[in-house]
């Protein structure tokens, strides 16, 4: 019994040693050597053994791609909550934010090599566009440079990046914070999407989250993803304020849990990119540009025209511009030219009378007929008359008009025009507005303004079963005047 014993202690402690003496790629014969699998300076998953059928029942769902790109991929799967593997750390690249390789950045590392790999090498071809104006904005604001990699994963560096949830631009803002950062947003102009204001709106906002969670990059990136609320709440629930912590519980959603992650990779990745397979990339040239202000509204065309250059290279400068022309109402805009243009265009456009500059123009929009709407109704909703929509749309004088879908004509001062309350004049009857914020339903907003969900989504034209988006602007309640006073035109649930 005792040489039995004494054997055993010898092949415990020889064990590591015939490990290291294994052949390269034998590691999977031995269950101690299965959880990990170097090959030269690259970590990868293991294919098979003990950690790998941990992978296997652990890692699901997809790395979640701005909506604008359509990136045809298959979803990867989920990482580990409770493995929690530390990679060593002496290879990884210089960086002015923390960077760490453990085994879910390592999961979007392998992701971005493989399958998403096409979507990762748009996005580096398309960084070297923005990386040198947005570093230097983060720079002004005494914020790591690095932080760039987060537009990386909300965007891919696209000014036109539109999320499912109505976020806008390369930092993906929702119109409410980007608002609070004083970024306009109205039908002419959407500065979102403007890569230097946007920029300068994300640093700030930047700056406030990393004094809010006590100088923790971790902590400030989930809350920029799901606001600073949930994080502070998942703060409280969990006693902790460790952002791996926190991703090993229920309450955050997978999108926040592998939004850090998914940053740490994009970063370590896109700063040697030679490293992981992205050598042969084709990078675009640094965005340049200057600026000059624009003291009335004046069309683009007659812009480009005056600096000999194309229409379109001067609204890819522009990207936030919605329209044909600079916005109303904004006197001093600042328009960005091609570089070297400046001084040809102020010398042109000073020759110009003011009422030279801009053209307005007819829009049109279409508007389906509902049972109590008249053409004079609709016509004075639209800036219009009856006789101009009976013209465009030729109807008779007995013409039924119910259902049917008007082509009208919109001036765009009137279409654009801030409106909190609508009256209709003929029936004097006044709408109460409410925007819909994430999480709302419509038999939630249906108990809460006292109505029924049936008579909300007829106001709205929406079925009760699509959901809500963040965003959009509903009536919730309809008022009438009646003896000088205003009383609900519905007081309660039907």
């Amino acid at each position: 019994m005792k040489t039995m014993f004494s054997l055993a202690i010898a092949l415990l402690v020889a064990a590591p040693v015939l490990a290291a003496e294994l052949p390269a790629g034998s590691s999977k014969q031995n269950p101690l050597l299965a959880g990990l699998v170097m090959s030269g300076s690259m970590v990868t998953p293991p294919a098979d053994g003990v950690a790998a059928s941990r992978e296997a029942s652990h890692l699901g769902r997809a790395l979640e791609l701005p909506a604008a790109e359509l990136y045809p991929l298959d979803e990867p799967a989920d990482v580990a909550a409770d493995f929690d593997l530390k990679l060593p750390e002496e290879d990884l690249p210089d960086s002015d934010i923390p960077l760490t390789l453990n085994d879910k950045v390592q999961y979007f590392v392998s992701y971005f090599q493989g399958r998403a790999r096409p979507v990762f090498a748009r996005w580096l071809s398309r960084s070297e566009r923005y990386l040198p104006m947005m570093k230097e904005v983060l720079r002004k604001e005494s914020l790591p440079e690095d932080l760039v990699y987060l537009a990386m994963i909300e965007s891919g560096f696209s000014p036109h990046a539109y999320s499912v949830a109505s976020a806008v631009g390369p930092w993906q803002f929702m119109s409410a914070t980007g608002k609070r950062y004083s970024l306009r947003i109205d039908g002419w102009i959407d500065e979102r999407r403007d890569p230097l204001k946007s920029t300068v709106a994300a640093a700030l906002y930047l700056k406030e989250l990393y004094g809010l969670f006590n100088k923790d990059w971790y902590l400030a990136a989930a809350g920029y993803n799901a606001g600073e609320n949930k994080i502070l709440r998942a703060i409280d629930m969990y006693n902790s304020r460790d952002f791996w912590q926190l991703a090993k519980g229920s309450y955050l959603k997978r999108e926040t849990k592998d939004y850090v992650p998914k940053l740490l990779a994009a970063a370590i990745i896109a700063k040697e990119p030679h490293k992981y397979g992205f050598a042969d990339v084709a990078y675009l040239p640094p965005i340049e540009f200057d600026t000059v202000p624009i003291p009335t509204q004046t069309d683009l065309d007659l812009v480009a025209r005056l600096c000999d250059i194309p229409l379109q290279t001067l609204r890819e400068l522009n990207p936030e511009l919605r329209r044909w022309a600079t916005p109303p109402d904004y006197p001093g805009y600042e328009l960005k030219l091609p570089k070297g243009k400046r001084e040809l265009f102020a010398a042109e456009y000073a020759k110009l009378p003011e009422e030279k500059r801009y053209t307005p123009k007819v829009l049109y929009t279409r508007y389906r007929m509902r049972k109590g709407d008249t053409l004079a109704g609709v016509a004075s909703r639209y800036g219009t008359t009856p006789q101009v929509l009976a013209e465009l749309n030729r109807l008779g004088k007995a013409k039924k008009v119910r259902g049917r879908v008007l082509t009208i004509p919109v001036r765009p001062e009137v279409q654009d025009a801030p409106v909190n309350v609508v009256a209709k004049k003929e029936s004097r009857e006044f709408n109460k507005y409410y925007t819909v914020k994430k999480g709302d339903t419509l038999h939630a907003l249906a108990r809460r303004f006292n109505v029924s969900a049936r008579i909300l989504s007829a106001w709205n034209n929406i079925r009760e079963k699509i959901a809500l988006r963040p965003g959009r602007r509903i009536i919730v309640a309809k008022y009438v005047e009646k003896a000088g006073a205003m009383v609900p035109a519905v007081n309660e649930k039907s």
